[in-house]
């Protein structure tokens, strides 16, 4: 990346090299490993490291400190450009991917998870920065849809051949977080090569920054965070240890996600383009509420797996749409915010990503029903806030409250 590219000559380049080009490339790296590690997880930690709900816990709570600290992005920055750090990010999480089943063991799985963890966290944290730069506002919407759609498609060829080869092949899981980091390290190594240093319009502020003006963001982004933590903890945790899916079983059901997203994330990002974040979000978050308490209907009914799965795949339909919230930020920040804010805003958003599943797994232990439950009261604390949000949001009217006045310093 020793060429630079002014972002607004970029469309003289050739199409395998623009900035959106690069955009889609890292967008399909990420999944290979973080999916991929995903996806084996629960069955890895059982089998190899005798894990139950609280060890779990532990885990995701470790998983998530890096989130919690990508406030330090902001530090990173001023002596490393965001598109040079994203693919150093990468390059740590294909590497940290590769050897997790180096060391099956509570403390080497704590460690490699937190390696992990830094290079995904700090990818996402200046990914959705340069994503919300590069991409024009108008255009913004359709193209995230097409994003989460190609990571999907990217993600689906990885998972039809661990669903095809796992049993026929007897797979161990050291080969298959090999060839999944590896292929992300393949992909970063010629976006490295390929690809100028893109230099955007809006110099970006290299401190620390927290706008009054921006609190209901900061506050759907913390309700996000919150709740999306009880699912990514416990949803898949729960196929496996009440329902006793295998590998195989737990890759095909997210197969069955893939293929759904695949076909529903760009129709999402048309949503958000034609009716605004407000009416989207509002579905979301009225969705959310009742596929949560749905999930606690399996432990206090005893529903079956067949419900378990569905609500596991619509669930992952509706995360989707949030989206809508990077769009509504983009169109209430000032340009030069958009870097610093994204870190603060991944720290918000982890703040109770450090504690909850800890103090969740050992409520599993005795309530897994209640967990679910906690999540349906976030999302409908979620919907309340996404109320907030005006028809046509814009500096100086980021809530319904604000009056359309124009935009404060703060």
């Amino acid at each position: 990346m020793t060429r630079i590219v002014p972002l607004g000559d970029a469309h003289a380049l050739p199409v395998w090299r623009r900035p959106v080009t690069l955009l889609f490339l890292m967008a399909i790296a990420m999944p290979l490993s973080f999916a991929t590690w995903s996806a084996l997880l629960n069955n890895f930690v059982i089998e190899a490291a005798d894990f139950d709900g609280s060890d779990i816990g532990w885990l995701h709570t470790v998983r998530e400190i890096p989130g919690f600290l990508a406030i330090g992005v902001i530090a990173i920055l001023l002596f490393m450009r965001e598109q040079a750090l994203a693919l150093v990010a990468l390059t740590m999480l294909g590497v940290a991917t590769a050897v997790t089943a180096w060391f099956p063991s509570m403390a080497g799985l704590l460690t490699v998870t937190m390696l992990s963890s830094i290079g995904f966290h700090y990818y996402e944290t200046v990914n959705q920065s340069l994503q919300l730069q590069w991409l024009p506002k108008d255009r913004a919407p359709k193209v995230l849809g097409l994003l989460l759609a190609a990571a999907s498609a990217a993600t689906l060829v990885a998972y039809v051949a661990i669903v095809m080869t796992w049993e026929a092949f007897d797979l161990s899981y050291n080969f298959v977080y090999l060839v999944s980091g590896g292929a992300t390290l393949v992909i970063v190594t010629y976006c490295a090569l390929v690809f100028p240093r893109f230099e955007s319009p809006n110099p970006q502020r290299k401190r620390f920054v927290l706008r009054r003006r921006y609190w209901l963001y900061y506050a759907l982004q913390f309700m996000s965070g919150a709740r999306r933590q009880i699912f990514v903890v416990f949803a898949g945790f729960m196929m496996v240890e009440r329902f006793g899916f295998e590998v195989h079983e737990v890759t095909g059901l997210f197969l069955v996600n893939l293929v759904a997203n695949m076909i529903c994330a760009p129709l999402l990002g048309r949503a958000v383009h034609r009716y605004g974040e407000r009416p989207v979000l509002i579905f979301e978050y009225v969705g959310l509420t009742i596929v949560f308490l749905a999930y606690g209907g399996i432990y206090w009914f005893g529903w079956g797996v067949v419900l378990a799965a569905v609500l596991y795949v619509i669930d992952h339909i509706f995360f989707a749409l949030a989206l809508a919230l990077k769009t509504y930020f983009q169109k209430i920040a000032d340009p030069g915010d958009i870097a610093p804010t994204a870190a603060v805003a991944f720290t918000i958003n982890h703040i109770a990503a450090v504690f909850l599943p800890v103090l969740l797994g050992y409520l599993w232990l005795v309530a897994p029903g209640a967990v679910f439950g906690l999540a349906a009261g976030m999302a409908l604390t979620s919907l309340g806030l996404s109320l907030l949000i005006p028809r046509h949001p814009a500096p100086g009217h980021e809530t319904i409250l604000a009056g359309g006045l124009p935009a404060p310093a703060e």
